[in-house]
């Protein structure tokens, strides 16, 4: 507690509404930035979630003129983006918010196509090759791929509107891309992509199914323990993950399971609905923390078996979360006490039995949540082990705890086939 506190930068959304309900303000909300909304919804998310009546009756109730642009079928891609730049190329920007309802993959297609539209050459339309002058132009403002443009303007406003409890892309200053044609999966960043309103309302997570409570939870428990023992971490979200990571451990489980108490069935529905609020607060916290301190990792092998498998984020990252735990044991040790002990206040007061226990409590949860324990199971086969260890670094790597080489990574993955 006595360690000389360092310089640090905060980024966060400047105005997060949270609580049941607060969708219904997202007219007044938008009005604030703009008059015409140009929504991004997800594939099923919109209509699933409860959640477009209530939209667009407040958009209208506000005098909002509404409009869909896109919709995100699995985690967006370069051409996603670049197709939905090329419909909008010739629109009037003036006064538009952009609108994303939807999950981690919906929330970063609207943070895309909002940061490129006022970054892209103002005689774009013109070109008669344009749809392909805009895919290079993505991959050219992506980490560490193509010319490495950054984003020089301010984006279009964003309005996130997130209908599961996971990836924090509510919080978040930058958007995951991939590109299967050239096998990448980047980042699109800066700190003007943070969203400039999170309206997070629990109960559109309500819809979810346990397998997408399952992956979305992960992802968000993964975040937080990543960001907590980054090489990178800074206080503020460290304080954030405190907080919020024992609320997200007890209601994870409980949300799993399908049917409410026989003996009351109105204080399970109360029940769920308190756990859905503790995991979509979660969900945001670890967003936060994220964009401010880094992750490891879990979430560097995460997108190269998103790429070579096509394994859903949330998936791959829980499937990686024990093994990358049990790596940075030693280096975590201290960490991991401090999250048993914030966890359950009667653990251990040694800080080796308290990690331990802190490992096991979360790998006793990724088999509850019934993630797959073996690589195999994802699809990955022996000969692809080289690519995946050359090709899971970047930023979340380069914020473990313990950096490991392409070969010792190998040998990691190899164990877990």
């Amino acid at each position: 507690m006595d360690d000389a506190l360092t310089a640090y930068d905060f980024a966060a959304p400047p105005l997060i509404r949270f609580g049941a309900g607060r969708v219904n303000e997202l007219g007044e909300l938008v009005g604030l930035w703009g008059r015409r909304a140009w929504i991004v919804g997800g594939g099923r998310s919109l209509t699933a979630s409860g959640a477009r009546q209530r939209i667009f009756a407040s958009l209208a109730a506000a005098g909002i003129d509404t409009r869909t642009v896109a919709s995100s079928n699995g985690e967006p891609t370069v051409q996603h983006v670049a197709t939905a730049l090329a419909g909008l190329a010739r629109e009037d920007r003036e006064g538009v918010v952009v609108v994303a309802v939807g999950g981690g993959a919906t929330i970063d297609l609207a943070k895309a196509i909002a940061a490129m539209t006022t970054n892209m050459p103002a005689d774009i339309c013109s070109r008669p090759d344009m749809e392909s002058l805009l895919d290079t132009l993505v991959v050219d403002h992506l980490e560490g791929v193509g010319r490495g443009l950054t984003i020089r303007h301010w984006p279009l406003p964003v309005v996130a509107v997130p209908t599961t409890a996971g990836t924090g892309a509510e919080a978040t200053r930058n958007a995951v891309i991939s590109c299967p044609r050239r096998r990448f999966k980047k980042s699109m960043r800066s700190p003007m992509m943070v969203p400039r309103v999170a309206v997070v309302d629990p109960d559109l997570t309500a819809s979810c199914d346990p397998s997408t409570i399952a992956a979305s939870g992960l992802d968000c428990v993964t975040q937080l323990i990543e960001s907590f023992v980054c090489r990178f971490a800074k206080p503020l979200p460290r304080s954030l993950v405190i907080e919020s990571l024992p609320r997200a451990l007890r209601a994870l489980p409980r949300l799993l399971e399908q049917a409410a108490p026989d003996d009351d069935p109105q204080r399970g529905a109360t029940s769920r609905a308190a756990d859905r609020a503790a995991l979509s607060h979660a969900a945001l916290l670890s967003g936060i923390a994220l964009t401010n301190s880094g992750l490891g990792l879990a979430h560097g092998v995460a997108a190269a078996l998103g790429i070579a498998c096509g394994t859903p984020h949330g998936v791959a990252c829980a499937v990686m979360l024990p093994a990358a735990m049990r790596i940075n044991r030693s280096a975590s040790e201290a960490d991991f006490a401090t999250l048993e002990r914030a966890v359950a206040p009667d653990a251990s007061r040694n800080d080796a039995a308290a990690a331990d226990a802190f490992v096991d409590r979360i790998a006793r949860l990724c088999l509850v949540a019934g993630v797959p324990r073996r690589l195999s199971e994802l699809g990955v086969t022996p000969d692809q082990l080289d690519w995946l260890a050359e090709n899971s670094g970047g930023t979340s790597m380069r914020g473990n705890p313990v950096q490991l080489s392409p070969a010792e990574l190998r040998s990691l993955l190899a164990a877990m086939l």
